[in-house]
């Protein structure tokens, strides 16, 4: 009845507008439903109609073959600047380019080296080319000399390692016991920097004796650095689980640490921050009170708008020295605005697509063809090119794709491009960076593992698959193109969400909006428990000398310890004089706490016939990509799985070709614990917005019931085949609030009260990123299946979506009210005529590790 409806207004709609083209009426007062009805009895509308529709079946098919047809065969080179006149005479010409920000050129300010380096360091930069420093180079070394902290927030490519790397070699080539500690977020950065930094050393003749000590460090070299080693590189997981613990056998390091050096200091945010801010007064106090020594701080960030306070909470520093003035050139960049011209469709047209609510995961999603389109061209084209893509699956994707098309247009360079992205072996990684370097590969499909500033070489052109959750976020990728002061090109390619079209509107929001701020919650209770627990293993504590460290709520949670049995104290009566000491039964609680919420847990994926490691896989994503009979995807190339042996935690698969995908059929049920009933608080207008909705503790399980096998291209379900897996769970957090039942029983008198809260949950999703910095990827909506006879809970609810939570949920919760009113703001303006909504209001394309999903 509900299809008969949306057919007969869409009919209704199309008869009076062309009723208003033929009789020339200005709108629809101009008329009376006599005219309609005399036109209709004419019958002339009927043959106008079908003409119409014959149009746009023709433009529409014409759409859809267009791809085929402008497909460029040329292999010339061409420049960035050429390559937007290419684009827009060619795949561009649907009108997909909707903006062109043509970004200037800058001059860079260069200066003399300064004087108070010793000619030992005026060598060594002499010996890597470097005869004039940025001024903003110059400035930051000479601070980082006089003892100041220092923070560099300037452009990408901008020579910020200069600015900590030539102070702290100028201060450990006088002091032969000065040592230094440097943290990097990624393993693939330390690597990067540990060759810049030996490159840079041989121009100095003392010993320096550097090394990487992380995860991959064998058991030999990580006690020879710890006996040898003055300038240490690592990150804050090994800082967190094998330094601080073991301190005693680092206190040559921390009883000398002149400097501690902190780069890409902008991913330290979220709880993967606020764990990062606990683990760094760790060091600082344990360095006060073991070791004395008090080091100075060098934080590098490029894209952030609060640098001075993000980084003085992160360090919990008192002082800090902003350095932002840019002196480095940039080179001209072409900014494009990619709108894929896929329209948006209503429910009856959907099945032309496959779209049925839960698979969309094809070339008919167009932005993904757009993007391998343009991915093709660049390669073609000669110009090296990082494809930035949203998830696991989206890489591979994008890579599938590609190759198909360079296979037809330029057979020669299909094995030139390949996906580069976390689950990969570390060996394949280290081995396509260093390809990509050398060369070998002139493009890659990446996750945001490649958005920090690992060095590959020159880049012409990025591209970007929908919107990466931050402008930040945007620009940081974007400026991994345009280094060594050549032109580059970047191309935005838009989803159907809301931000990615708000974006695609207004451009200027883009360009001449604000960069966000950096946000970390380092006085989180639960993180600050956490962490004190570590801290008292390590020194005992003390509120007379630690509040300094961990801030006003030190005592509370001391408190909360104690009751909890893992802290004891001396008899002291003074509460203020009491030394608090670990008593807990665990020998090393700090391995009990995963900074990244990143699981120890893992799949391995093994190609049969060769016997080798493919990927290994979180537990949590693992049957989301690899059961019996699944279709998987790496480095663009297909296998099937064979064989899942749930024991040994192992898929065997084989490559196959097939013109089919797979998708899991699966639910996922959030049980709350220790949540209240929550309905929203009620306000006169002249007050605040509040809210009763509640944060609280949930319990995650997902269950898969089986997959369904889809033929590419048409979607065509061929089968559905039943699964038994076990079921996962994790412990997480989510924000929500209950549904009145009266509200409940006036949206039941027309609307299925299920797909009602669906819709509504996505919606408040759409509008996390309007009040805080996050990826959706962050948070999942609860999505009650309306098919399912099982009870539901009546409420709307976001949770986290990584086990332990991240903390996103709790944070949005005293914004809530603010949320649901923007939520039905953007449903009030939508424009969509179907009842079921769109990808623009309450519809989500799920970019997910099992596929995508427009639900």
């Amino acid at each position: 009845m509900k299809k008969w409806e949306s057919s007969f207004k869409t009919s209704l709609w199309e008869t009076i507008k062309l009723l208003m083209s033929k009789k020339n009426y200005e709108n629809l007062l101009s008329f009376s439903l006599e005219d309609l009805l005399l036109f209709v009895k004419k019958g002339d509308y009927v043959l106008e109609r079908n003409e119409a529709k014959r149009a746009r079946r023709s433009s529409s098919s014409a759409s859809n073959s267009h791809s085929v047809k402008r497909r460029c065969h040329d292999t010339s080179q061409l420049l960035p600047s050429e390559m937007v006149e290419h684009l827009r005479k060619s795949i561009g010409s649907g009108g997909q380019m909707v903006h062109v920000e043509k970004i200037g050129a800058r001059k860079g300010s260069y200066v003399e080296i300064p004087n108070e380096l010793s000619d030992k360091s005026k060598s060594a930069l002499k010996s890597i080319g470097i005869n004039k420093l940025y001024s903003h180079q110059a400035e930051s070394i000479l601070a980082s000399l006089s003892g100041k902290n220092v923070v560099v927030a300037t452009m990408t490519s901008s020579g910020k390692s200069v600015c900590y790397n030539l102070p702290v070699l100028e201060a450990l080539s006088h002091n032969f016991s000065s040592c230094a500690l440097y943290l990097f977020p990624t393993k693939a950065l330390a690597q990067d920097q540990l060759r810049a930094l030996l490159t840079l050393t041989n121009g100095f003749d003392c010993g320096i004796n550097i090394g990487v000590y992380d995860g991959d460090t064998s058991q030999k070299e990580r006690t020879w650095l710890r006996e040898n080693a003055r300038l240490l590189i690592t990150n804050p997981d090994m800082l967190h689980m094998a330094i601080l613990p073991l301190h005693r056998q680092f206190s040559r390091i921390l009883s000398n640490l002149s400097f501690v050096v902190i780069d890409e200091a902008h991913a330290y945010k979220g709880a993967f921050g606020c764990h990062t801010a606990l683990i760094l007064r760790r060091l600082r106090r344990l360095c006060s009170h073991a070791y004395g020594s008090d080091p100075s701080f060098v934080f590098c960030t490029a894209t952030s708008s609060n640098p001075i306070e993000h980084c003085m909470e992160l360090a919990n520093l008192s002082t800090l020295e902003l350095i932002e003035k840019d002196g480095s050139p940039s080179s001209e960049k072409f900014f494009v605005l990619w709108n894929p011209t896929l329209p948006l469709r209503t429910e009856l047209d959907k099945s032309e697509f496959g779209i049925d609510g839960r698979n969309a995961s094809d070339k008919s999603l167009s932005p993904i063809s757009e993007v391998s389109h343009l991915f093709a061209e660049m390669v073609q084209h000669g110009l090296r090119c990082i494809a930035f893509c949203k998830s696991r699956k989206l890489c591979e994707l994008v890579l599938c794709y590609t190759r198909e098309i360079l296979e037809e247009v330029a057979p020669h360079l299909v094995n030139s491009i390949c996906a580069y992205r976390a689950g990969y072996i570390s060996e394949d990684r280290r081995r396509i960076e260093s390809e990509f370097f050398g060369g070998k590969l002139c493009g890659i499909a990446a996750t945001n593992a490649l958005e920090l500033g690992i060095d590959v070489g020159h880049i012409d052109v990025t591209l970007h698959l929908g919107f990466p959750g931050s402008i930040a976020s945007l620009w940081q990728q974007a400026g991994r193109s345009g280094r060594r002061e050549r032109s580059s090109l970047a191309v935005y390619v838009a989803f159907e969400g809301p931000l990615d079209q708000y974006f695609m509107k207004f451009p200027q929001k883009l360009f001449c909006g604000p960069i966000e701020c950096c946000h970390i919650d380092a006085q989180n209770q639960q993180v600050l428990e956490q962490h004190l627990v570590c801290a008292a293993i390590e020194h005992p504590l003390s509120l007379l000398y630690d509040e300094k460290y961990f801030g006003s709520g030190l005592s509370k949670a001391i408190t909360a310890l104690k009751n909890r049995g893992y802290l004891t104290s001396n008899p002291s009566n003074d509460s203020l004089s009491k030394i608090w000491s670990y008593m807990g039964h665990e020998k090393r609680p700090s391995r009990s706490i995963s900074i990244r919420a990143i699981e120890a847990e893992r799949y391995i994926v093994i190609d049969k016939q060769l016997n080798e490691t493919l990927e290994e896989i979180e537990e949590s994503r693992a049957f989301f990509q690899v059961y019996e009979g699944a279709v998987y995807l790496h480095q663009g190339r297909t296998y099937l799985v064979k064989n899942l042996d749930l024991s040994r935690k192992i898929a065997y698969c084989e490559k196959a070709v097939v013109d089919y995908y797979t998708k899991t059929r699966d639910y996922t049920d959030i049980h709350i614990v220790g949540g209240k009933i929550a309905y929203p608080a009620r306000v006169s207008k002249d007050q605040l917005p509040k809210t009763t909705a509640q944060a609280n503790p949930c319990s995650v399980t997902t269950t898969w019931f089986g997959f369904r096998r889809i033929r590419r291209g048409s979607n065509q379900v061929l089968d559905t085949v039943d699964l038994s897996l076990p079921r996962y769970s994790y412990e997480s957090q989510a924000v929500w609030i209950s549904v009145p039942q009266s509200l409940k029983i006036i949206v039941e008198k027309k609307y299925s009260f299920r797909a009602g809260l669906h819709a509504a949950c996505h919606a408040v999703l759409h509008v996390v990123p309007l009040y805080m910095r996050c990826n959706l990827s962050d948070l999942a909506p609860e999505c009650p299946n309306p098919y399912d006879s099982r009870f539901f809970p009546e409420r709307i609810l976001l949770y986290d979506q990584h086990p332990g939570g991240t903390g996103v949920s709790k944070q949005i919760q005293p914004y809530f009210t603010e949320l649901l009113h923007s939520a039905l703001e953007l449903l009030t303006c939508c424009h969509c005529s179907s009842d079921t909504g769109c990808p623009n209001c309450v519809q989500v394309l799920l970019i997910s590790e099992s596929g995508l999903s427009r639900v």
